[in-house]
């Protein structure tokens, strides 16, 4: 492989930061020219991208480039899958920065929006252009930080509230992450990305077991932000309240970053290991069925594509379990794997901005309000039915294929199984699991679909008003926006040897993949057998649950979508925030009985440096915030004309907390307590370490 040492790679990652920068200065004193200026960084960003695809790592160069004197050493390197997922990062931010000119129209601080919606981007593809999981980290967080403001644009409670959590699984999950940096560093004396497969495979089998724990911690911040379960709180929460094109990013994008990260772990560290192997598979099953459950019962149009991105991120980690467990005959799980990354970045980057242009024409999400909508809408109709046919696996859609070639993977291990004489009671429950979560997503996609573009509207002068709209709802540039991506599904989903299995070629190198042994027959009696599989189940849900128990008669006998999901079944106001409240009261009466005891559990300078940056990391946020709501973070005035807009009924209960636990959990001081937590556990480890 040759090698090409080239400064475009961190040009890549820091030109939309630079102009975040320019462009906030530029807002300042013309929108329209701030605007145009940040349409024309991202355009210039992804044709810089595509030359580096085509004409560079296409043609058998390896890029790399190092950085040793800023922040203490940046590494860059750019493979087929890294600069495939970068082209895709920068294909996303162009399409959303067009649609954001229409949709942030009549918002304030647009400005802020612009200017952090661009750092994250360079964040973001910084990320996928690392060498070395130092580099990885150090724009992972960055990141998570600059993308909070995206979650928070709106500014009311609901934001805030889901601001927080999104901040809270992001620091912890981050300084996690950082204790499994370390413990991998001082098993293997390296983080670069490509000298870990040796570095780790020569480990003996006495350090085999830290390096699992080092996995386990990197597992936990990786698998945060992706949305993996029982970490994928913040999902359901951030996307309904950020603006569309935001959700789309925060989707599509952002949990993909997570993605790579679990990629590095189970393809590079732990390559071909069983054991890691059924764990990531254990865990892929629980968040794709999980997530399903969860978007079937959702009223709100936003927080069901939410939910439904967990489920596709099950999907996703389903593939990659069934990597390590085919080992080197994993060519169908690598391809299926790539793929579904793929097609999920395009599905939601559709079907948010979808969604946003229902938004933005009536500022409603609930199903109830926004039901019949789409009547009349041709163009809307097309493009959210291709999202929708993607999503669900239907054949002719790029779906179709990647969900074929997991399915196809999970198949081929029990034949493996079945050759050596194992049982495959196991993975026959697995295979079940995945069809019937994509049936789910056949049910709650259909329930969308029909409610917005083929029922009525329960109020006639509703009806009238969204019919009222037909061909006025959308500008040129947001249908162009909408539409290339939109677009692009079918003409994939048609023609698998001309484009799905080129790009997953293209990027196979870096998941440890080779091709197939034999030919991959898309749509033979076989595959198509799955597909129809779970559209048979989708259509008993549709039709045996949904429409049966999901849809009720109000007293005048109209049928309205109701909202059975048990509150308890909110895992942070169930869990999370309970057992943050007693993790802090556990720490302080910790820290109080070291010092009346005198017990020398660990060294005084280390229980007292314990006890300062807990309680200086649950104070100092506030003071930036409050600092920063007199700045940059002005708050927005909520419009009192229609409190439902801000008040999705799935969202409603999660501002309902007891109120001894207000000095707790009813501020910033949440994210905070997280942050001092894992600052302790942190400094712990180090004072043990070093002895």
């Amino acid at each position: 492989m040759i090698l090409q040492s080239t400064v475009l790679l961190p040009i890549l990652a820091f030109w939309p930061m630079l102009g975040a920068l320019i462009g906030y200065c530029i807002g300042r004193r013309s929108k329209i020219a701030r605007d145009r200026f940040a349409q024309s960084v991202m355009a210039l960003e992804l044709v810089i991208l595509l030359n580096c695809a085509f004409f560079l790592v296409g043609r058998g160069f390896k890029l790399v480039y190092s950085m040793p004197s800023l922040l203490g050493g940046l590494s860059f390197e750019a493979d087929g899958f890294r600069i495939l997922y970068s082209c895709i990062a920068g294909f996303m931010w162009l399409m959303t920065t067009l649609f954001s000119e229409e949709y942030l129209g009549h918002y304030r601080n647009r400005n802020r929006y612009y200017l952090f919606t661009l750092l994250t981007c360079g964040a973001t593809v910084g990320v996928f252009l690392s060498a070395d999981l130092i580099t990885t980290f150090i724009f992972f967080e960055i990141m998570s930080f600059t993308s909070y403001v995206m979650v928070i644009h709106d500014e009311n409670p609901f934001a805030m509230r889901a601001g927080q959590t999104y901040l809270a699984v992001a620091v912890l999950g981050g300084m996690v992450m950082l204790m499994g940096l370390f413990l991998l560093y001082t098993l293997t004396g390296t983080l670069v990305i490509s000298r870990l497969p040796e570095a780790c495979a020569a480990l003996s089998a006495e350090k085999r077991p830290t390096l699992y724990l080092a996995g386990t911690l990197m597992l936990f911040g990786f698998g945060a932000k992706a949305g993996m379960y029982p970490l994928h709180i913040w999902l359901p929460k951030a996307h309904p309240v950020a603006p569309a094109p935001a959700s789309a990013l925060l989707s599509g994008i952002l949990t993909k970053a997570g993605i790579f990260g679990v990629l590095v772990l189970s393809c590079i560290i732990f390559l071909h290991d069983k054991n890691w192997g059924i764990a990531v598979l254990s865990l892929g099953v629980l968040t794709m069925f999980t997530g399903a459950v969860i978007a079937l019962f959702s009223v709100n149009l936003k927080r069901t594509l939410a939910c439904s991105s967990v489920s596709q991120i099950g999907f996703i980690l389903v593939g990659i379990g069934m990597q390590c467990l085919l080992g080197e005959e994993n060519a169908l799980a690598v391809w299926g794997t790539e793929l579904h990354m793929l097609n999920h970045s395009l599905i939601k980057l559709v079907l948010f901005m979808a969604a946003g242009a229902i938004y933005m024409n009536i500022h409603k999400l609930d199903l109830n309000d926004i039901r019949g909508f789409g009547r009349g809408k041709p163009l809307l109709t097309a493009i959210f039915l291709s999202g929708t046919l993607t999503i669900t696996g239907i054949p002719l859609f790029s779906g179709y294929i990647s969900k074929t070639l997991l399915h196809e993977s999970i198949v081929e291990y029990m034949e493996l199984l079945e050759e050596a004489g194992r049982g495959i009671a196991v993975m026959k429950g697995v295979e079940w699991i995945f069809l019937f979560s994509g049936g789910l997503t056949v049910a709650y996609m259909t329930k969308l679909f029909v409610c917005i573009f083929l029922e009525k509207n329960a109020d006639p002068a509703l009806q009238a008003k969204y019919e009222s709209l037909n061909g006025h709802y959308m500008s040129l540039r947001s249908v162009f926006a909408l539409g290339i991506p939109a677009l692009i599904l079918p003409v994939m989903g048609c023609f698998p040897p001309v484009f799905m299995q080129r790009i997953a070629e293209f990027g196979q190198s870096f998941l440890h993949g080779e091709a197939p042994a034999h030919a991959v027959h898309w749509f033979s009696l076989t595959n198509l057998k799955g597909a129809a599989i779970s559209i048979a189940i989708g259509a008993a849900v549709y039709f045996g649950f949904i429409r049966t128990l999901l849809l009720k008669k109000d007293h005048g006998g109209v049928l309205h979508y109701v909202n059975l999901r048990p509150s308890k079944l909110d895992m942070e106001n169930a869990i999370y925030r309970p057992l943050c409240a007693l993790l802090a009261k556990v720490s302080v009466a910790f820290g109080r009985a070291l010092d009346i005891t005198g017990d020398v559990i660990l060294p005084k300078a280390s229980v007292f440096l314990a006890l300062l940056f807990s309680h200086t990391a649950s104070s100092l946020p506030d003071w930036i915030v409050t600092g920063l709501r007199k700045t940059v973070l002005r708050k927005i005035p909520i419009p009192p004309e229609n409190p439902e807009d801000h008040a999705p009924a799935d969202l409603a209960v999660d501002i309902n907390i007891p109120k001894e636990m207000d000095d707790v959990l009813n501020d910033f001081s949440y994210g905070l307590i997280l942050f001092g937590i894992g600052l302790v556990v942190v400094i712990v480890y180090l004072v043990f370490h070093s002895r």
